[in-house]
């Protein structure tokens, strides 16, 4: 238990002094306009309460990664305790902050726009181009596992696809709508079933004194998968994820003051990394151990019927029901905000106005067209390339901001020596794995090692240039009369 708290409060400390420091890094100021009011429109560009832009923010990126990613990653044993900690920290909050704030900065431009000023027009078109495939993935990942989470929970007559039929209709109401009519309204409620379930899992294992494992560097799986690099893509969402740069610029679009962007966009991530923290603590301590839980995963049909398993023996009949809810509402909030994303991002492609339903409509039917084509696709093969996509696309976002920070005459090492990092992870996993080269890991490690040092030292370069002037910067997202 002793290694479960400290945890948490190296996760608060995390906030306090290094989001501090990286809030330094960049440079807020709090005296500048945001894009909230100087391009309020009334569907996307709305000033909102910090409070309630944190909110949604969390909810926005906290998908079934934090929960199933971190059940999964458990396997490898308390190690995952480290990655989740020590990632979200030094890497995902970085990450998120810092590109959050960047769209701020850019008039809320959406992701591909921000890398592509920051690394070069061919970029932005290869990050457009990869950024609506993978949020359009992560909208269907993120209807089927609900719908399977609510199906164990209600009625027989509410069937699998019953919901994924209901969850469909309000993804679309919550990409057509402006975001306070209904996201900004619901999101509070979503809200509460989230802090329920945080709150009567992580707090029944304090409060019961469970015996949460201390932790070891030592590998644990059952299978003896190496922890490099699988268990950091495994726990992706939990530690760093760059799904959550496409969700940054909708709340850039609604944030009143840079002052905030720390409790937002670096408060959202470590927020998320206590969620994973709890729910790979809870898999690991309830079933007894890296067996058990290996166990578990195969006779409970994966981690959806272990999250019902937890919290239905923790918290009863009533408890448990509302711990699924929260569960449910992670991939329920993020997946109808990756859908939004991307019909802003392929508006702005298309130079439509969004304020005509007419031409939201003209973008958001042909998504949900191919989303509902892909639901018949397997699910863990979609997962798969979705987790390593997902790694690959935070390098870009991690090295982009550097490039800013180089820019603006900045400590970029802070992301830098991040991108450096998640570059070999990437590399070594989609050489080793079968969804890539399937090379053995005594070849694919060194091999994506490498790979990874060359872009680095390219991008070292690439910095050298910024420095030399001999860079031009066009604006992200260019706005009449500026």
């Amino acid at each position: 238990m002793v290694t479960f708290i400290g945890c948490i409060v190296v996760l608060i400390l995390g906030y306090l002094f290094y989001g501090a420091f990286v809030e330094r890094v960049f440079g807020v100021d709090r005296e500048k306009s945001t894009p909230a009011y100087t391009l309020r429109d009334g569907v996307d560009y709305v000033p909102m309460d910090w409070k309630k832009v944190f909110l949604i923010q969390f909810l926005n990126i906290a998908g079934l990664g934090p929960v199933y990613g971190a059940i999964q990653g458990a396997l490898w044993g308390p190690s995952a305790f480290l990655w989740i900690v020590l990632g979200g920290i030094l890497i995902g909050g970085a990450h998120d902050f810092i590109s959050g704030m960047l769209s701020v900065r850019e008039n809320g431009a959406s992701m591909g726009d921000v890398i592509g000023k920051y690394l070069g027009n061919k970029v932005r078109w290869l990050m457009n181009a990869v950024l609506v495939v993978l949020l359009i993935l992560v909208g269907v990942v993120f209807v089927t596992g609900p719908a399977a989470l609510l199906e164990m929970i209600t009625p027989p007559w509410m069937t699998y696809n019953f919901w994924v039929t209901v969850i469909f209709i309000y993804y679309l109401l919550a990409t057509l709508l402006p975001i306070d009519a209904l996201i900004g309204r619901i999101y509070p409620f979503f809200g509460a079933c989230l802090l329920i379930m945080v709150v009567g899992i992580g707090g029944g294992m304090i409060v019961k004194g469970m015996p949460v494992p201390q932790i070891t560097v030592v590998n644990l799986h059952p299978k003896n998968l190496p922890i490099w690099p699988l268990m950091f893509i495994s726990i992706a969402c939990g530690a760093i994820s760059g799904f959550h740069f496409t969700q940054s610029p909708m709340m850039a679009r609604c944030i009143m003051n840079e002052g905030y962007g720390r409790r937002v966009f670096y408060g959202a991530m470590i927020a998320e990394s206590l969620v994973a923290l709890i729910w790979a603590a809870a898999s690991l301590t309830f079933f007894g151990g890296t067996s058990g839980l290996a166990q578990a995963l195969g006779s409970l049909g994966g981690p959806g019927g272990v999250v019902k398993d937890i919290a239905f023996k923790m918290m009863g009949t009533v408890g448990g029901i509302l711990a699924v809810l929260g569960v449910v509402v992670l991939p329920v909030t993020t997946g109808d905000t990756a859908f939004r994303a991307c019909r802003i991002m392929i508006g702005e492609i298309l130079h439509l106005d969004p304020k005509p339903i007419a031409n939201r409509l003209k973008v958001a039917i042909p998504i949900f067209i191919v989303a509902i084509i892909l639901t018949q696709v397997n699910f863990d093969i979609i997962w798969r390339y979705f987790a390593w996509c997902n790694q690959t696309v935070a390098i870009f976002t991690l090295y982009a901001c550097s490039a800013y920070l180089a820019k603006n005459a900045r400590f970029h090492w802070v992301t830098t020596i991040p991108a450096g990092f998640m570059c070999s992870v990437s590399f070594t996993y989609i050489l080793n794995q079968p969804i890539g080269f399937n090379l053995p890991m005594s070849i694919a490690a060194p091999v994506g090692l490498i790979a990874a040092a060359v872009v680095f030292v390219y991008f070292l370069y690439y910095l050298k240039l910024i420095a030399q002037g001999t860079v031009v910067f066009e604006p992200a997202l260019k706005v009449d009369g500026q």
